[in-house]
């Protein structure tokens, strides 16, 4: 399965006739003031002592770090058996010392898996030992709750605890197993048995894993840690002499080369943004921070092909403009086609929902159906039919080639020259031939990039590659391994996406590597 995906949930909906809910609709949505009292408007300014930690970011990355913020702290459990012997023997060490004081390079140095990332893969052999092997043994961990080692921290984030997944159709499932998506020590299956309800194929929906991970945060007691209709808008060192002895508006013009460090004064982080109101009004706040945390994870900002014509009102690029039109009938059996480019998970979301609907569809994508790095022939036929339906259709059905499927043309080693303003749209084979067709709408389908406009340079200049765009494929955010700090700027940290991680089961080893991190610094690892 590939490993860097983490759009887990835009799959197939249970029932394509009744959308539960819209997502533009639950995007904005603010959590319940009575289950999160603290969760009101940031103050305006945090005071002239900085907050240790700010976590940026409410999705799984930044609730699992917050846990291990409140004084959560992971054991090996000395009666447990680790399928693995090697690991096994490096636990039995020390077991009376936490996994978060333990030398993590050690214990994760041999193991192998899914992730690139040795403490996502050495956090997941300690809650899911077995799992890759279909096995259910139990986690070799125990949980202590020892608040004398909590840091004070804020989660900030534009939505209720669980991030981007609000803003996704709720009767999506998932494409990761459903057991994969709980956090520590409140395994999902459980949640869910308590709510009387089951995975479908071992599949989760969105809607089930949005109310879990709003349910973790209480049931954990974190929520006095979260900060819900915030909007973060930049992120920059100051002199922490600053703080008292400037105002909010000098600290903004306060700009330069806003990562470079002084020699002459400490410096601390400014967190500056907006608090969305139940009114809809927008009240600013400023917030100081020794250690940044980005946990924003790549929902926010939908790739482009850089065409003539893209900025037409017809082309969209979000799956949800389809189900809008079809809500409002605006398009229908009669239209013309429904051009759908890409070739990953959400392009074929969008060609079942309008296979489902009888909307013709012309498939643009620029691969082989038969090229191996084709998400469709990394997953299971079993688990995954779906999606192998999709995939035949796009072997079966091509342009040059009728085949059984109506309504649906294939067009692979394609791409997209430009839109016109009458609706028609030029395409492109290998051979340089090209040809244009009548579309009704056009949705661009082909991924999606981080949104850090918040950062200086758009946090170019922390990537892998400092010249290029942050892209959680191909060129994440530069981060030590075992701690998660980036390389380029003492005290800000990724997680996530953006340090390569896209699957939930694997984002919570990076937060176990920061929060070891930062409990260095703050002295709270016992001697």
């Amino acid at each position: 399965m590939c490993q860097t995906l983490w759009r887990h949930a835009l799959c197939l909906p249970k029932s394509f006739m009744h959308l539960k809910r819209q997502v533009d609709s639950r995007a904005e949505m603010l959590p319940d003031r009575k289950m999160y009292p603290l969760l009101t408007r940031p103050s305006h300014r945090s005071g002239p002592k900085p907050l240790p930690v700010v976590i940026i970011g409410n999705g799984p990355s930044g609730i699992c770090l917050s846990y291990l913020l409140s004084g959560y702290t992971p054991y090996f459990k000395r009666e447990s058996l680790h399928p693995n012997p090697i690991l096994q023997k490096k636990l039995e060490e020390a077991p009376e010392v936490s996994i978060l004081d333990q030398d993590l390079d050690y214990l994760s140095e041999g193991l192998q898996g899914r992730s690139d990332s040795p403490v996502a893969l050495l956090f997941d052999a300690l809650q899911r030992p077995d799992t890759d092997w279909g096995g259910t043994a139990e986690s070799v961990l125990r949980w202590r709750h020892e608040p004398s080692r909590a840091i004070p921290h804020l989660v900030l984030g534009r939505n209720a605890p669980g991030g981007a997944w609000h803003s996704i159709e709720g009767s999506m499932v998932t494409l990761s197993r459903g057991e994969w998506m709980g956090l520590p020590d409140l395994p999902f299956k459980e949640w869910l048995k308590q709510k009387r309800r089951g995975l479908r194929n071992n599949r989760a929906t969105a809607e089930d894993i949005a109310q879990y991970y709003q349910h973790y945060v209480v049931k954990k007691g974190l929520q006095k840690n979260f900060r819900c209709g915030t909007v973060v808008t930049s992120v920059r060192k100051v002199s922490a002499g600053s703080i008292s002895s400037h105002t909010q508006r000098d600290l903004q013009e306060n700009s330069g080369s806003l990562w470079n460090s002084s020699e002459q004064s400490t410096e601390i982080f400014q967190v500056d943004g907006f608090f969305k109101t139940v009114e809809g009004d927008k009240e600013p706040f400023s917030i100081y921070a020794e250690n940044v945390v980005l946990a924003t994870g790549t929902y926010d900002s939908p790739t482009w092909l850089g065409v003539k014509g893209e900025n037409l009102s017809y082309v969209h690029h979000q799956l949800s403009a389809l189900e809008e039109a079809v809500k409002n009938n605006s398009i229908g059996i009669m239209s013309d086609p429904v051009l759908v480019v890409g070739a990953g998970l959400t392009a074929a979301d969008a060609i079942l929902f309008a296979h489902h609907c009888n909307i013709p569809v012309i498939h643009v994508f620029r691969r082989r159906v038969s090229d191996p790095g084709l998400i469709f022939n990394q997953l299971p036929k079993m688990m995954y039919p779906e999606y192998h339906k999709v995939h035949q259709m796009m072997k079966e059905q091509t342009a040059a080639c009728a085949g059984p499927y109506e309504c649906y043309i294939s067009l692979p080693e394609h791409h997209v020259l430009s839109f016109g303003k009458d609706r028609k749209c030029i395409i492109q084979d290998k051979n340089g031939c090209q040809k244009a067709y009548k579309i009704s709408m056009a949705l661009v389908l082909t991924g999606s990039n981080p949104n850090l406009s918040f950062l200086p340079n758009n946090g170019i200049d922390l990537a892998m590659a400092s010249d290029q765009p942050v892209n959680p494929k191909r060129n994440p955010i530069d981060v030590d391994p075992f701690s998660h700090e980036c390389t380029q700027e003492k005290g800000l940290y990724a997680l996530g996406p953006l340090a390569g991680d896209n699957f939930v089961r694997f984002v919570q080893g990076g937060a176990l590597a920061a929060a070891s991190s930062l409990l260095r610094k703050a002295n709270k690892n016992p001697p």
